[in-house]
């Protein structure tokens, strides 16, 4: 233990990682480096700062990083339409990429000989901050206290902190869940939710009004998109932070976004989770409505076809690997045509396509029409395509062969 000098903190100022930069302070004898990231939580960010000088850190990283976050990560991850096991919108997973880079780039500026952060070892994020750490420095040092200590519950944690005099607040009517936010979406896990049964409590959601209390007018919203991201909503520019911040209000107030699952951990468990993610639902679905009008077939099913393992690759942590920059190469090569506009109507939890136009759309009138096409569809050639592709299952079926 003694070669460890310094260490990097991926710090929030909450309770449990108030605890660690104490315990790493006492167990390893090091001087802590605690670093806070603002990727749009929705909480403050600069308190940490106080917290963190109060338990004796001297050098403190907080940052904003919530533009570089919706544009390096969450819309190239939007490109491919990406949900996991047909529904998680990976808002956790998707985070976690960019707080690694940092904690290493920080760890190398400092001179820190390790990084450490507070995830538990049940979980997914343990896995996604330590691969992404041994991509970017293969030498890191992680330590994750979880793993060493036996500190496995609030009380011991509170008790701990009681005993070295940390600083925490003991918040009444602090929500009892466990939660991750960030300008993506917010989860939700823990008491009522470990039952996969128990209905989520209403009281419970933050971001969103239940779509029986949301307005009984609807909300029409047109989305600019350029290569694939939405650059202007109502035809008003806007940096991809600003889209995100606005597109989760009108989503929230229009009773979209929640999603109640059990999910597939990477490290072996079931685990029941509730999420909110208002914007990142009409982004998936605007998205796909741009694409049905500007991609080739076989192309947007390539893309189909290819997206459940770039899902899995990001849900795992295999954010900096070489088959998921493969796979984005892929991904945004597809995405040099997915320019236009979607016009959607938000009501009471639903998002509704009624409308898409695109400079390059490759949707022809004269082609689709049922009226007279003038000649630009010859019908006649239709019965040559199906014959030719009949023959494999003439020919079996000539053979006797059954299905």
């Amino acid at each position: 233990m003694s070669d460890i000098k310094k260490v990097v903190l991926a710090y929030s100022g909450g309770l449990d990682t108030s605890v660690i930069v104490r315990w790493l302070q006492d167990t390893y004898n090091c001087e802590v480096v605690t670093f806070t990231a603002d990727i749009g939580q929705g909480e403050e960010v600069e308190p940490a700062r106080e917290k963190a000088k109060a338990l004796g850190v001297k050098e403190i990283y907080i940052e904003d990083l919530r533009e570089e976050f919706v544009r390096d990560y969450v819309f190239p991850m939007f490109r491919a339409n990406t949900i996991y096991e047909g529904e998680y919108l990976l808002g956790t997973s998707i985070a976690r990429p960019l707080i690694s880079r940092r904690l290493i780039e920080i760890a190398n500026e400092t001179g820190a000989d390790a990084i450490s952060h507070g995830a538990t070892g049940k979980g997914n994020d343990q896995v996604r901050f330590e691969l992404g750490a041994y991509a970017l420095k293969p030498g890191v040092k992680v330590i994750a206290p979880w793993r060493e200590w036996d500190l496995n519950s609030r009380e011991k944690l509170l008790a701990y902190c009681d005993e070295r005099n940390i600083p925490v607040e003991k918040k009444k009517g602090k929500s009892p869940y466990s939660m991750d936010a960030n300008l993506l979406h917010i989860s939700y896990e823990g008491i009522n939710l470990e039952d996969p049964w128990a209905e989520a409590e209403e009281d419970m959601w933050r971001w969103s009004v239940s779509p029986e209390a949301a307005p009984d007018t609807p909300t029409y919203v047109e989305l600019t998109y350029k290569q694939g991201d939405i650059v202007a909503i109502d035809g008003q520019e806007m940096k991809p932070h600003v889209v995100l911040e606005t597109l989760n209000k009108m989503a929230g107030e229009n009773g979209i976004g929640r999603l109640d699952i059990v999910e597939n951990r990477y490290v072996g468990m079931k685990s029941r989770g509730c999420y909110e993610t208002p914007g990142g639902t009409i982004m998936l679905r605007a998205h796909r409505a741009i694409e049905s009008i500007t991609l080739d077939r076989e192309v947007a099913h390539l893309k189909d076809s290819i997206m459940p393992r770039y899902a899995e690759v990001i849900y795992n942590g295999y954010w900096w690997s070489p088959e998921r920059e493969a796979l984005q190469a892929l991904i945004d090569q597809t995405q040099a045509y997915v320019n236009g506009t979607v016009r959607l109507k938000l009501y009471k939890g639903n998002v509704d396509v009624v409308g898409r136009k695109s400079d390059d759309s490759l949707f022809d009138e004269k082609i689709a029409t049922f009226e007279e096409d003038q000649g630009a569809y010859d019908q006649k050639d239709a019965e040559g395509f199906i014959k030719l592709n009949a023959l494999r299952l003439r020919i079996a079926a000539g053979k006797g062969r059954k299905l």
